[in-house]
C-alpha cells in the first residue's frame, strides 16, 4: 500500500520505538514506559474531529443503557485489539479506526449480515475478493483476523486517498466509494458544502460515523457513562504459528492446550473441521500457548 496516501501521525514517546541495546541515552533523559493498558494507548492516538450532531449522543445513550452488551463486546475485543492497534499505528492512521469492528460486528468473528457481509470487518464477498481475501469451501478470508484486518486497512487507506478525509473514507467504507463520490458530486453541482453532515445518504451511513464517535467517547471516559471498562493489557494476545500440513481443528487445539472455542475465535476463517494448509500458512494461538 502506498503509505503516502495516509497522513502520518507522530507517535508520542509512550509508544515510540524503544532504544536499541547499544544506543546511548542523553544524560538526564527520562525514559517513559509505554502504557500498561491498551485503552490508554488507543486514547493517545485519537485524531478524528468531533461532529455537531445529536446522533452522537443518541448512540452514547444506546451503549450506556446496555452495559452487558458493552461488556461482552469488550471481552471479545481483547483477543484482537492489540494486533489491530499495532497495524493501525504502523500506517499512521487515527486509532479510532481500531474501534471500527465495534460498530461493524461488535468484534464477533462469526458475524454475518443480511447483505452477506462477514467477519469482524464485515466484508461483502465482492469487496473481500477485491482486497485479496480468499473465499472457498474450506476457508473464508473475510473471517481471518489478520488477513481481514490487513484488507480493511488497505481499503480505508485507498478511500482516504480518494476523498482526503477520514470522515468521508469511513462513510464510504460503509456505503461504497461510488455512492460517496456521487453524493459529493451532487452537492458540488448545486454549490453546496460536501462535508459529511451536508451530504445526502442513507440512514445507516448517516449514523455510521456518529456511532463510531460515540464508541470513542465511551472508551475515552467510560466513567462518564456509568460503564466499567475492563482493562486490556498492552501486549500481544496471540502469535502466528506456521503450518506445513493439513491438520484437524480439534487436534490442533488439543496440541496447543487451548480450549476449542478459544481456538475457533482466533482461527474463525476455517469453514470445516480440517484446516487446509493451502488456504493459510499459519494458525493463531494464544501467545503463551505457541
Amino acid at each position: 500500500v502506498d503509505q503516502s496516501i495516509s497522513p502520518q501521525v507522530q507517535l508520542p514517546p509512550q509508544i515510540a520505538t524503544t532504544l536499541t541495546d547499544d544506543a546511548v541515552e542523553p544524560a538526564g533523559a527520562v525514559v517513559v514506559q509505554p502504557p500498561a493498558d491498551l485503552w490508554e494507548r488507543i486514547r493517545i492516538g485519537f485524531a478524528l474531529a468531533e461532529m455537531g450532531t445529536p446522533l452522537v449522543q443518541e448512540h452514547e445513550n444506546w451503549y450506556a443503557n446496555r452495559p452487558d452488551y458493552v461488556r461482552r463486546m469488550v471481552d471479545r475485543s481483547q483477543r484482537y485489539l492489540y494486533y489491530i492497534v499495532e497495524e493501525v499505528e504502523k500506517r499512521g492512521m487515527p486509532t479510532e479506526v481500531a474501534l471500527l469492528p465495534m460498530i461493524e460486528s461488535a468484534f464477533n468473528p462469526k458475524a454475518y449480515s443480511t447483505a452477506h457481509a462477514s467477519g469482524i470487518w464485515q466484508f461483502i464477498p465482492s469487496t473481500g475478493k477485491n482486497f485479496g481475501l480468499q473465499q472457498n469451501w474450506w476457508y473464508d478470508g473475510r473471517r481471518d483476523i489478520t488477513a481481514a484486518t490487513g484488507a480493511a486497512l488497505d481499503y480505508l487507506q485507498k478511500l482516504y486517498g480518494m476523498f482526503g478525509s477520514w470522515e468521508h473514507a469511513l462513510a464510504a467504507y460503509n456505503w461504497g466509494e461510488g455512492n460517496m463520490q456521487r453524493a459529493i458530486n451532487r452537492n458540488e453541482a448545486k454549490g453546496l458544502p460536501t462535508d459529511f453532515l451536508s451530504l445526502r445518504m442513507p440512514a445507516e451511513t448517516r449514523n455510521y460515523l456518529p456511532k463510531l464517535l460515540a464508541v470513542k467517547h465511551l472508551i475515552a471516559n467510560p466513567q462518564a457513562f456509568g460503564l466499567d471498562l475492563a482493562s486490556v493489557p498492552n501486549q500481544p494476545y496471540f502469535t502466528k504459528v506456521a503450518t506445513g500440513k493439513h491438520i484437524d481443528v480439534a487436534l490442533a487445539a488439543r496440541l496447543a492446550e487451548t480450549p476449542a472455542d478459544e481456538f475457533a475465535s482466533l482461527n474463525p476463517g476455517h469453514n470445516r473441521p480440517v484446516i487446509n494448509s493451502k488456504d493459510t500458512e499459519y494458525l493463531l494461538l494464544p501467545a503463551d500457548k505457541a
